[in-house]
């Protein structure tokens, strides 16, 4: 599965390269695919090309939800350890390894 990050254009140089906001972090990013962006847009941010410009709107609902996701995590993993914890078990979760997945 892919995932597109809505980031903020900070930079563009002449060379269609610059510089995002993802999240509170800068990197670096090719605006090739989206040539009329402009520093303040919003662009969806895919493997460091922008692929698409969004509104501030869908990007910013979009950034809330994906800051959600740590909390959806902990309660998740909250949840499994409490259910383990009563029958017995240590509260560990084990996850697979590269290698030993069926």
């Amino acid at each position: 599965m892919c995932l597109a990050i809505p980031s903020q254009i900070v930079s563009i140089d002449a060379n269609r390269q610059g510089v995002v906001n993802v999240l509170g972090v800068t990197r670096s990013a090719s605006f090739d695919l989206t040539p009329e962006a402009k520093v303040g847009d919003y662009v969806l941010l895919h493997a460091g090309f922008s692929i698409e410009i969004v509104s501030e709107e869908d990007a910013k609902d979009t950034l809330d939800i994906i800051g959600q996701f740590s909390d959806l995590i902990a309660d998740d993993l909250a949840s499994l350890q409490g259910e383990e914890g009563t029958s017995g078990g240590t509260g560990a979760i084990s996850l697979p390894v590269a290698g030993e997945m069926a």
